[in-house]
């Protein structure tokens, strides 16, 4: 079984038939084509498999926004092939002070089945780039 040594997780053993595809990569990252779904609920981590201290926090789309709308180029919907609903994925970054967004305007979207995945950019400014995740007390009272 392959192994990869990671900054957040330590060793992870993984299987070859895990490892999803993104066959153009990234933007900024076009390089970087396999990567491992690793699920720690609520969150995911797209942990890229030739670069071990290359990793991506993220949250299904729906957890961020409910009724999200997925759009996909004809090339991106070509590569996944898709035959059942994808997961769909955002991108969590932090800026400096501290807050947390998702980028909902280019979602990773997974055929988990084919095990092929991309980042879809949409064409259009319906979600940002930096949109903004609830802050506060969530505990329930």
């Amino acid at each position: 079984m392959p192994e990869i040594v990671t900054r957040q997780f330590g060793k992870i053993g993984f299987e070859e038939d895990a490892v999803l595809q993104f066959p153009s990569g990234l933007p900024g990252f076009e390089n970087r084509t396999r990567f491992l779904l690793v699920e720690r609920a609520p969150l995911m981590f797209l942990q890229n498999l030739d670069s071990p201290e290359l990793c991506f926090f993220a949250l299904p789309v729906e957890a961020v926004q409910p009724d999200y709308q997925l759009e996909m180029t004809p090339d991106d919907q070509q590569t996944l092939s898709l035959t059942a609903p994808p997961l769909t994925l955002a991108i969590l970054s932090a800026n400096q002070s501290g807050a947390w967004t998702a980028n909902l305007l280019a979602p990773v979207v997974i055929n988990k089945e084919a095990r092929r995945a991309v980042q879809a950019v949409r064409a259009d400014s319906r979600y940002s780039h930096k949109h903004p995740l609830p802050t506060g007390d969530a505990s329930c009272s």
